[in-house]
């Protein structure tokens, strides 16, 4: 199965300005990103999708091809799967290759388990899946220790009410429950091109599966906090 790993790394930023290029450790966000595709044995070929120059200087600086994303695609609005699409076109033409499966990792995450893309690429070779995803346990951030704020009188919002009415008391009464990382996507690269108006999600096809990491190992930057 040949895999084509996908980094996204576009410049703008709301949360966090220039996010993929902040410092950590002396060395830019991107960098990290960079070098856990590297170390993965199961990528033929990588890539950096940047509408960014510094970002894509930092990618040659790396020695990872870059494709220049179009301003339509590099929006707070443009969506990941069109642009892995749009990476994935690129380099097929320029190579002349196809790929079978794509790996879709954000540029700003730093932190990653040393084998989770291998892991989630064996899984969707494994399984036959269209796509597999990291996530962690919620713990104590569960849904149903949630609340929401309702009316409470004269105009006031500060009611507070269970977003998911439980009589769950005890952490470890709580059933298991599952975040998205931001850790890793792997998906087919038929599921990758499948396109549904109306459902965001559909390239991610019918039999999505998922890699468990322990909460803490994947970290996900997107603001000043995060960082």
């Amino acid at each position: 199965m040949r895999t084509l790993g996908v980094i996204l790394a576009r410049a703008g930023s709301k949360g966090l300005p220039g996010k993929n290029l902040a410092d950590l450790c002396g060395r830019p966000l991107l960098a990290w990103t960079i070098e856990h595709s590297r170390a993965a044995k199961c990528l033929d070929h990588i890539v950096v999708s940047t509408d960014g120059p510094a970002l894509a200087a930092e990618a040659v600086r790396h020695g990872i091809t870059v494709v220049d994303r179009p301003a339509d695609l590099a929006s707070d609005t443009a969506t990941v799967d069109s642009a892995a699409r749009h990476a994935v076109e690129t380099i097929e033409h320029q190579s002349g290759q196809r790929f079978d499966a794509v790996v879709i990792l954000y540029g700003n995450v730093p932190l990653r388990p040393a084998d989770l893309i291998d892991r989630a690429v064996a899984k969707l070779a494994a399984t036959h899946a269209d796509s597999v995803q990291s996530v962690c346990p919620v713990g104590k951030m569960h849904p149903y220790w949630m609340k929401k704020l309702g009316a409470s009188g004269a105009g006031e919002t500060d009611r507070l009410e269970a977003y998911q009415p439980n009589t769950i008391y005890r952490r470890q009464d709580l059933p298991p429950v599952y975040m998205l990382d931001g850790g890793i996507i792997a998906v087919t690269r038929q599921s990758l091109f499948t396109v549904v108006p109306g459902q965001p999600h559909a390239f991610l096809g019918g039999d999505r599966r998922a890699v468990v990491t322990a909460p803490g190992e994947v970290a996900d930057v997107d603001t000043a906090v995060d960082l």
